[in-house]
């Protein structure tokens, strides 16, 4: 349980650091560039750990599939960035993926 708390964390500061990088505004603001930064590397670093005992294409396959989501729910949320019908059906679809890969295949480890 451990490990998919270390993955779940590593993708909400992968989120915080995207939604910094739209912040630093191409690096100009310090602040921004500077929490941007440290959020990727915590995701990283929390990724790492993760991966000892989740096979590398599982764990990244939750990560970008989670990540997509929910920076594309941050972009709406603080950004204002409406969304589609087709972006909608296709995040309802990488939801569906992750699911899948989680529930039925013998390549997770629980």
């Amino acid at each position: 349980m451990t490990t998919y708390v270390y993955l779940l964390t590593a993708i909400l500061a992968e989120v915080i650091g995207t939604s910094f990088l739209q912040r630093s505004e191409q690096f100009t603001r310090l602040w921004p560039t500077l929490i941007m930064a440290l959020s990727y590397a915590v995701a990283f670093w929390l990724l790492s750990l993760t991966l000892r005992t989740v096979p590398l294409g599982i764990a990244y396959a939750i990560w970008s599939g989670l990540g997509i989501v929910l920076v594309s729910l941050a972009g709406l949320v603080f950004f204002q960035q409406r969304l589609d019908l087709p972006a909608i059906i296709g995040l309802a679809m990488i939801v569906g993926g992750v699911l899948v890969v989680n529930l039925f295949s013998n390549s997770v480890t629980h």
